[in-house]
């Protein structure tokens, strides 16, 4: 079997999450449908990160191991065969086939997420920025991103999972930026991401921004690993995942 990996982008808005689950639409579902469909051969696809419901992606990357009767469609064309049956709110953007196999999940360095916050509220925007109600600071906003800096235990600021080791990620990026008139955007960076991290670290620096909590009070919740510290989520609408790093030798073209 040949590993083949993928680098794909979703609108994440009428999606389930990435992860494939019963008698719910699902991106990891789609994908295994148009593997299936234009090879005749069930296959299961692999996601560096799963993103939650309504979350979208830009720069997720997966890899799936084909049979050999996928030697019959060259690389070249194996993008435009699967798009081809794929819905329009995924779309792959490169497929390229391994000598040696490559584990989209383990193999990667680094993730990068976005959140967008806008003060414009638009149905242009909806699907992929959230639009809150109440004022905040901006300067404020940008301060709170400070103390997720570094080495930490994430327990406080995200979602149990059972599945999951340990909470501890080393956040390289961290910081909010304009995004034009009415925007601004987190970018956060980071080796590992644990389940519903980012959405609670925004709604953290959001409660902040309002003058709802201190920074002083972050660090120490942080400190606590304590869930009953966190803030409310912030909304999925915002969230993209923006890219996966991989090894410099691997030479992967994005």
């Amino acid at each position: 079997m040949q590993p083949l990996l993928l680098h794909l982008e979703y609108d994440g808005t009428a999606f389930a999450g990435w992860q494939i689950q019963p008698n719910t639409r699902t991106v990891q579902g789609e994908l295994e449908a148009a593997f299936l469909k234009t090879y005749g051969l069930p296959c299961s696809v692999i996601g560096a990160g799963r993103t939650d419901a309504g979350v979208h992606a830009r720069g997720q990357v997966a890899h799936v191991f084909l049979k050999d009767c996928a030697n019959k469609i060259p690389e070249d064309k194996i993008t435009k065969a699967i798009n081809a049956r794929l819905p329009k709110d995924v779309r792959l953007r490169n497929a390229i086939l391994l000598k040696e196999p490559v584990h989209a999940r383990f193999d990667a360095t680094a993730r990068e997420y976005s959140y967008t916050i806008t003060t414009e509220e638009t149905v242009f925007k909806r699907h992929f920025a959230w639009a809150p109600k109440a004022p905040f600071d901006k300067v404020f906003l940008k301060s709170a991103a400070e103390v997720f800096k570094g080495y930490h235990d994430f327990t406080t600021f995200s979602k149990f999972n059972s599945e999951t080791k340990h909470y501890r990620c080393d956040v390289y990026d961290c910081e909010w930026n304009e995004a034009g008139e009415n925007s601004l955007r987190l970018k956060i960076r980071a080796d590992r991401f644990v389940y519903g991290m980012v959405r609670a670290l925004t709604g953290a620096m959001m409660d902040v921004a309002r003058g709802r909590r201190t920074i002083e009070d972050l660090q120490k919740s942080l400190s606590l690993k304590d869930r009953s510290l966190s803030s409310p989520l912030a909304p999925p609408e915002g969230l993209v995942l923006e890219k996966i790093s991989f090894p410099a030798e691997l030479n992967l073209p994005f």
